[in-house]
C-alpha cells in the first residue's frame, strides 16, 4: 500500500460512490476492518462517512449502516436527499455531498500528510490538485475491474496513487448479505 507509516492519513468515503462500486464488483465492505487496515498503515486523525438521506421516510435502508458508523469510529456526515419529478413523471431523489467533502478535506488539510479517497467522482480532481499544491499525497480508492470502469480517468491520473476495491476487497470486503429481513417483533405494553 503506498503510505508511509509516518504519515498522518484521513479517509474521505463518499458513501453513495463506494457503495455503487462494491455492488458492481459484488461485495459488501467491512467496514470495521476496513478503519482496522488502515489504522495499521499510518496514523490515522479520521474517517470521514459522506451520505445524503431521505428524511421523510419511515424507514431508510442506510440508517443502520449510519448508526453503526457513528459509534464506531467514522465521521458520519450527511445531509437531507432532494426528491423531484423528472420530465418523464418519475420520481427522483437527488443528494450530492461533493462540496462537502471538498470544504471539509481543505479544512482539515493543515493537519494530515495523506488523503485517501473513496470516489471515482471527476468532479474530485480538481480537490485532489489543489491538495497535491499544499503538499500532499493523495490516494484515490475505486474500481477498473467492472465493464464501464467507476472512476474518471481525470482523477485517476490526478492521484498520487490508485486502489482498486477489487484488490482492497481481500482484506476488507465479504461476499454480500444474504441475511433474510426479519419484521420486528412487537413488544407487549407494560403495566403501570
Amino acid at each position: 500500500m503506498p503510505i508511509d507509516p509516518r504519515e498522518k492519513i484521513v479517509l474521505f468515503i463518499d458513501g453513495a460512490n463506494l457503495y455503487a462500486t462494491s455492488k458492481a464488483i459484488g461485495i459488501d465492505i467491512d467496514y470495521r476492518r476496513l478503519l482496522a487496515e488502515f489504522n495499521a498503515k499510518a496514523y490515522m486523525l479520521r474517517a470521514n462517512y459522506y451520505t445524503a438521506l431521505v428524511e421523510d421516510q419511515e424507514y431508510s435502508s442506510i440508517r443502520p449502516l449510519i448508526d453503526w458508523l457513528d459509534y464506531n469510529g467514522f465521521t458520519v456526515i450527511t445531509k437531507p436527499a432532494k426528491e423531484f419529478t423528472d420530465a418523464t413523471g418519475r420520481r427522483k431523489v437527488k443528494g450530492n455531498m461533493d462540496i462537502e467533502l471538498c470544504v471539509d478535506a481543505l479544512e482539515l488539510a493543515p493537519y494530515y500528510d495523506h488523503m485517501v479517497l473513496f470516489s471515482g467522482d471527476g468532479d474530485f480532481t480538481a480537490l485532489v490538485a489543489a491538495l497535491q499544491r499544499k503538499g500532499k499525497r493523495v490516494t484515490v480508492v475505486s474500481t477498473l475491474t467492472t465493464s464501464t470502469p467507476m472512476i474518471s480517468d481525470d482523477l485517476r491520473r490526478q492521484a498520487d496513487f490508485f486502489i482498486d476495491v477489487a484488490d482492497l476487497s481481500k482484506t476488507v470486503g465479504r461476499p454480500p448479505s444474504t441475511r433474510p429481513v426479519v419484521a420486528p417483533v412487537p413488544v407487549p405494553a407494560t403495566e403501570e
